[in-house]
């Protein structure tokens, strides 16, 4: 017998107004990536990651000015372990070829315009590995999303795997459009970031989509706006402590990680946000808008002998 939840909460009566908000929240996405695209870091662009250490605390703000009116044109400046050391990202040079070339090339320039720095480390990235990169990230989405179709429809139905496909893009497309509205750079972290919300996202979508299974088999007199209420309800409380730990622990990461780790934090906290809104809002919403039925996930009766067999 299905227990009865404490929050008796109707979040299937603001599922049209949810569907149309994350659609717009999409479109504004897309139109940012094509018309703005990403701030993407030096692993995708090419150039230079370089390492200073100063006597006394950097001062960060002067460091940036004098890049900015340098023919390096700008750059990321960082504190690095410490307030005397300081982390670079550099745009990659045109009047430089290959990794040994551009390091020395790098130091001398870097010397010259920062007297009182140090040069510990000059690390290059050339573009075509940056290239490759993006290759290998749009290549890992395109297999994720196909995994995930095959996993849900061989575990549902399609109309469920359609939902969990829908809430994971639309996951997907909040971050990124996030990184685009805001000019967050957006570096390897960020990616690994968002490849993770991809899991976390589907997890707590599998979780309703298996609570919803069950409450069609076993409630047998109710239309399925109340079945689709009864689950979320019912798995209310598990999303809430499972949230509510992740958060802390990616908050800490967020003022306690550093810059170096920011972007990773920041997509995983709209990540976690984001991926609980789309597993009420979008992937259940979208499995009602497409008539999902109690029949649709009966176990298929069995005929001929086996069903005689029967006990």
């Amino acid at each position: 017998m299905t227990s009865k939840p404490r929050s008796q909460i109707d979040f299937m009566r603001w599922r049209t107004f949810g569907l149309v908000l994350s659609t717009l929240i999409n479109i504004a996405a897309i139109g940012s990536l094509f018309l703005h695209g990403l701030n993407l870091s030096i692993e995708f662009t090419g150039g230079a990651v370089v390492e200073l250490a100063y006597e006394q605390p950097a001062d960060l703000e002067a460091i940036r000015e004098i890049l900015k009116t340098s023919d390096f044109g700008g750059g990321v400046v960082q504190n690095f372990g410490g307030a005397n050391n300081v982390l670079l990202r550099l745009p990659p040079s045109d009047n430089v070829a290959g990794a040994d070339a551009a390091s020395a090339d790098y130091g001398a320039r870097l010397t010259k315009l920062l007297p009182d720095a140090q040069v510990r480390r000059v690390e290059f990235v050339g573009p075509q590995v940056g290239d490759e990169l993006a290759d290998d990230a749009v290549i890992a989405f395109l297999v994720a999303m196909g995994g995930i179709l095959l996993y849900v429809m061989m575990r549902f139905t399609f109309k469920f795997a359609v939902g969990a496909i829908v809430a994971t893009v639309h996951d997907v497309l909040v971050i990124i459009g996030f990184f685009s509205l805001s000019r967050m750079e957006f570096d390897l972290t960020a990616l690994a970031a968002v490849l993770a919300i991809l899991g976390y996202s589907l997890n707590d979508t599998i979780v309703v989509f298996d609570r919803i299974r069950e409450n069609f088999r076993s409630v047998r007199k109710s239309v399925p706006i109340d079945i689709m209420n009864l689950s979320l309800n019912q798995t209310l409380s598990r999303t809430i402590n499972t949230h509510v730990v992740t958060s802390l622990s990616v908050v800490a990461l967020y003022f306690l990680g550093g810059e170096l780790i920011r972007s990773f934090s920041t997509a995983l906290l709209l990540g976690i946000v984001v991926g609980t809104y789309s597993s009420i809002y979008v992937a259940s919403a979208t499995v009602l808008a497409l008539g999902a039925r109690r029949q649709d996930l009966l176990p298929i009766p069995k005929e001929g002998a086996e069903a005689d067999n029967r006990p």
